[in-house]
C-alpha cells in the first residue's frame, strides 16, 4: 500500500515515542522512535499538543498480523518496522487503543497488513504513544457526563441492583437478558440500569432491515465474530413497560432507550414498543424515552412519537448515500427513507441527534465534509454524537475508498470546529440526554 504524509513534526521535544508490542503481547516504549497516527492512507507523527493523557478505562490492544509504522527520529523518515532495531530477531507489532466513552479518535493506530492478516475484531484502533510518564491518545473529548465511567459501576452495586430487580420484576424475560448483558457482556447500560443511573436499555427487536458489516450481535457475510449475541426473544409490552417504569420512577432525569448493540432495529418490533410506550406514559410523565434507529420506517416513526415517543437518535456513518449503503446494506429501504424519518421527528417537533460514526480518513475527508454540511444545511437536527466505529480501520478505508472517493483529510479536530463554526445551535456529545437538558452543548474548542 501507497502512504502519504499529512504530518511531520516540528519539535522533536513535542512528539511522543512510539509504543509497540512484542510476540507475547509486551507492550513498551521504542526509544529513538517517534508514535505515528494514520488517517485511512495518510500518516501523521503524533505530538504531545495534539494528543491527551489516554482516558481512565481505555485499554491497549496488540494487532497481530500486522507491522507497526513508525518515524525514525534520526533519518526523519517513516518506516514500517518488522523487527526490534535494539534487538534483531525480535518481532514487533503495533499497539493500538481502545479509547473510553467520551473521547473521538482523530487518528487510527499506523501499520501496514502482512498478506495473511484476518480482520480485526470488532472495536476502534486509536493511535497511542508515550510522552513523559504515560501513554497518550489521539482523541477529542466531546461530552463531559460519566454516564459510563467504570468506577461509577460498582460491581457490588449491581449485584445488589439485580437482586432487588428479581424481586420486584421476577418473571419479566428482559430483566433477565440484561442480567446477562451486565454480566456477561459487561454492557455500562445495563449496569447502569441495576445501579438506578442514567440511562437504561430496552433491547426489543430480533431483526433488522439492515445488514451493517460492523454489526455487532449478528455476522453472517464477513470472517468476524460478534461479540455478543442478539436478543432471541421479542419482550411483551407489559414486559418492556415494567423495566422502563422501574428505571424511570427512581432515577431523576432517567432515561430509557430502544435500540441497543444486541438487538436488530426497533422500528422492526413497533407493534409491541408502540404500547409499550402508551402504558409507561400512562402512569407516568417522568424520564425521557428515545430510540436509538436508523430511521428507515418514516410511517412507523410517526405513530411512535403519537404515542409519547419523546427523541430519536439516528445511526449513520455518512452523509452520502454511495458510502451509507457501502456500510448498512439496507434492505428494503434507501438512504432517502433515513432522510425522511428525520425530517418527520423535526416535524413533529422531536428532538434527533445524529449518531455519526466516525473513521479518520473517511469522516474527515474533503467530500464526506461538504456532504455532511449539505446534510446539515438540509436537517437541522438537534445533536451530533460522535461515535468512533468499531471496524477495522485498513478494512473499513479500502471499502469506503472502492465506494466514493476520498480525498487527503482534514483532520478531525478542524472537522468539529468547522461544524461548531458554520451551525452554533447543532449541540455535540455522545450519551443521549434527558429532555431536561436537550439545551445543553459541550464546546470542543481546545478540546
Amino acid at each position: 500500500m501507497m502512504y502519504s504524509t499529512m504530518k511531520t513534526p516540528g519539535s522533536m521535544d513535542n512528539t511522543m515515542t512510539a509504543v509497540v508490542a512484542d510476540a507475547n503481547g509486551d507492550i513498551f516504549d521504542l526509544e529513538g522512535y517517534a508514535a505515528v497516527g494514520m488517517s485511512g492512507n495518510y500518516l501523521e507523527v503524533l505530538t504531545a499538543s495534539e494528543t491527551l493523557p489516554m482516558p481512565h478505562g481505555s485499554e491497549l490492544m496488540f494487532l497481530p498480523d500486522r507491522i507497526p509504522i513508525v518515524f525514525n527520529l534520526m533519518t526523519d523518515q517513516f518506516e514500517t518496522l518488522a523487527e526490534n532495531p535494539y534487538q534483531p530477531g525480535e518481532p514487533l507489532f503495533p499497539v493500538a487503543v481502545f479509547n473510553s466513552p467520551a473521547y473521538v479518535n482523530t487518528a487510527t493506530c499506523a501499520y501496514e497488513e502482512e498478506d495473511f492478516a484476518d480482520y480485526l475484531p470488532l472495536f476502534s484502533y486509536g493511535a497511542v504513544g508515550w510522552h513523559q510518564d504515560g501513554f497518550c491518545s489521539a482523541v477529542i473529548k466531546v461530552d463531559e457526563e460519566p454516564r459510563q465511567d467504570l468506577r461509577l459501576m460498582k460491581m457490588e452495586d449491581v449485584h445488589a441492583g439485580i437482586q432487588r430487580m428479581r424481586k420486584s420484576l421476577p418473571d419479566n424475560r428482559l430483566r433477565a437478558h440484561l442480567e446477562k448483558c451486565a454480566l456477561e457482556y459487561g454492557c455500562p447500560a445495563a449496569k447502569n440500569f441495576f445501579i438506578g443511573r442514567c440511562e437504561a436499555p430496552l433491547p426489543t427487536s430480533r431483526t433488522c432491515n439492515a445488514r451493517c458489516i460492523g454489526c455487532i450481535s449478528l455476522q453472517k457475510d464477513l470472517p468476524i465474530k460478534s461479540p455478543q449475541n442478539r436478543i432471541s426473544f421479542t419482550p411483551s409490552p407489559e414486559e418492556i413497560s415494567g423495566v422502563a417504569l422501574a428505571h424511570l420512577n427512581q432515577v431523576k432525569q432517567g432515561i430509557v432507550s430502544f435500540g441497543q448493540g444486541c438487538e436488530g432495529d426497533p422500528l422492526m418490533a413497533a407493534h409491541v414498543i408502540g404500547p409499550a410506550i402508551a402504558q409507561i406514559r400512562s402512569k407516568t410523565g417522568n424520564g425521557t424515552i428515545n430510540m436509538n434507529t436508523n430511521g428507515s420506517l418514516p410511517d412507523v416513526l410517526s405513530g411512535l412519537f403519537d404515542q409519547g415517543l419523546d427523541s430519536i437518535r439516528i445511526s449513520m456513518n455518512s452523509a452520502r448515500k454511495d458510502l451509507y449503503t457501502a456500510y448498512y446494506r439496507p434492505v428494503n429501504y434507501r438512504f432517502e427513507d433515513v432522510e425522511a424519518g428525520i425530517d418527520t421527528a423535526l416535524r413533529k417537533q422531536k428532538r434527533v441527534t445524529i449518531n455519526y460514526l466516525n473513521c479518520p480518513g473517511v469522516t474527515d475527508s474533503p467530500e464526506e465534509t461538504d456532504a455532511f454540511h449539505d446534510f446539515l444545511k438540509r436537517h437541522p437536527v438537534d445533536l451530533i454524537q460522535w461515535r468512533n466505529l468499531n471496524f477495522d480501520p485498513f478494512r473499513y478505508w479500502t471499502t469506503m475508498s472502492q465506494a466514493v472517493s476520498l480525498g487527503e483529510p482534514l483532520g478531525m479536530k478542524n472537522l468539529l470546529t468547522g461544524i461548531r463554526e458554520r451551525f452554533p445551535k447543532i449541540r455535540f456529545g455522545y450519551f443521549n440526554p434527558p429532555k431536561e437538558r436537550f439545551e445543553q452543548a459541550f464546546d470542543v474548542h481546545g478540546k
